[in-house]
């Protein structure tokens, strides 16, 4: 059973991030205020959800919230500062959009950097325990889901449609063929034996 609340603050927010391994695309992350008495029977980390479920969740709990913001950080930055500082910053942005202000942050995971002084904790498998950072991990997931199928139609070789920019061999085979896009991470191994690739 998930918990409401990690402290004692009624304006504590979850957050998580969603595309962290991924060899294309953005991180995308969320960050979630939740009331009282919010109570989502199916919620759960998103990782044990399927689509359907995931998708059935979102406009729920979109319509529960308090406030919520979704964030993606494109490969650019994840290249310039690394995936660690773009997914902590993808979630300090989406924090920041927040309304009213959260007074307390939880974050799944173990890492994080302050933000506007708002004490934190980081909480390790914190999607599994606690109902805001479940439903920010919801959020961030169907949201990069869906710009993964936008960006699926401008090039449909690598079917991000399917398998959402993640290092799987179809898509690592579609790489080698076809080279890179200005979607791909240049800073990750894109191929196991990271073959110079004709730019």
């Amino acid at each position: 059973m998930l918990k409401l609340r990690f402290s004692e603050h009624k304006y504590e927010c979850g957050t998580d991030e969603a595309g962290r391994g991924c060899l294309a695309g953005p991180v995308t992350a969320a960050a979630i205020l939740l009331p009282e008495n919010f109570n989502l029977e199916l919620l759960n980390d998103s990782k044990q959800l399927s689509e359907k479920v995931r998708e059935r969740l979102k406009p729920l709990i979109e319509e529960k919230a308090i406030s919520f913001s979704v964030t993606h950080l494109e490969p650019k930055i994840i290249d310039e500062i690394n995936i660690l500082n773009a997914s902590i910053k993808a979630m300090q942005e989406s924090i920041i959009k927040l309304n009213p202000t959260p007074l307390y942050i939880i974050v799944d995971g173990n890492r994080f950097k302050p933000i506007n002084n708002i004490p934190f904790s980081t909480i390790v498998k914190g999607d599994s325990k606690y109902m805001s950072i479940a439903a920010a991990s919801v959020l961030a997931k169907t949201y990069r889901d869906e710009y993964m199928n936008t960006i699926h139609e401008e090039y449909p070789m690598y079917n991000w449609k399917q398998n959402k920019g993640y290092p799987t061999i179809e898509h690592r085979e579609a790489i080698k063929k076809y080279g890179t896009t200005k979607y791909h991470r240049m800073s990750f191994r894109l191929l196991p034996e990271q073959l110079k690739l004709d730019l």
